[in-house]
């Protein structure tokens, strides 16, 4: 009997070995691996697939899903009580976080773009503001729709230059409370690893922004799911 179950537990330390052996790669070669399915889930947009025809609640959402399940779990655990979007588009993340917000039964969204379509999802949580981002009259209605003591996250999707992101870490980054986040949506392009030649965006922005600004640092933890459009985006405000 003794020999009999040593027999086995030989056989299945053999058969583990071998599942780990198997599903083990190096950290080159994972990153390799997530870089290669990310720009083949990303271009797949041009054949009507992945993020360019995905919805929530039936409408456009242009986001990875995985970093959407990342987004409710940032805010179950911070709760913010505003949440700033710039960039709207179709209304899907809006909505999404509108959504979102439902389910905790705290927080709104003001979503701006320059560009404010009729047939936005219309949520009593949203509130649309039509103008760029930067424009000094956005950031003063931006600063009138947050209470006092407010808990504030702010989400950057809109123009994706280097020099637009940049200048919209300047102007936001002041507007995020403390243990909340800034997410830079994006950060993938330019090399990173998708759209090689799209010039500097997003995540050139963010090096540029931590050359003076050490209130963020980047949460790693939000790029747990492997693929994220976001890599390094998500900057959690310490000070």
């Amino acid at each position: 009997m003794t020999n009999s179950l040593q027999s086995l537990k030989h056989e299945l330390a053999k058969f583990r070995d071998l599942i780990y052996s198997r599903i083990y790669v190096s950290s080159e070669k994972e990153k390799n691996i997530v870089n290669k399915f990310h720009a083949l889930y990303y271009d797949s947009h041009r054949f009507g697939k992945t993020w360019n025809n995905t919805f929530w609640l039936g409408v456009p959402i242009h986001k990875c899903p995985l970093d959407c399940w990342i987004y409710q779990e940032i805010l179950f655990e911070i709760k913010p009580d505003v949440i700033i979007e710039c960039g709207t588009k179709h209304g899907g993340s809006a909505l999404f976080l509108a959504s979102m917000c439902d389910l905790i039964n705290n927080g709104k969204i003001i979503s701006i773009d320059i560009n404010i379509p009729k047939n936005l999802p219309q949520h009593k949580r949203i509130k649309y503001l039509k103008g760029s981002s930067t424009e000094d009259k956005i950031i003063k209605q931006v600063k009138e729709l947050i209470g006092k003591n407010e808990k504030v996250l702010v989400i950057l999707d809109s123009n994706h230059t280097k020099q637009h992101v940049f200048n919209e870490l300047i102007l936001y980054n002041k507007l995020v409370t403390k243990g909340s986040y800034l997410i830079v949506e994006d950060t993938q392009l330019n090399g990173h690893p998708v759209m090689p030649n799209s010039g500097p965006g997003p995540m050139e922005a963010i090096n540029e922004f931590f050359k003076k600004n050490k209130d963020f640092i980047v949460d790693k933890t939000k790029e747990k799911l492997y693929m994220t459009f976001n890599p390094n985006g998500y900057l959690k405000k310490i000070r």
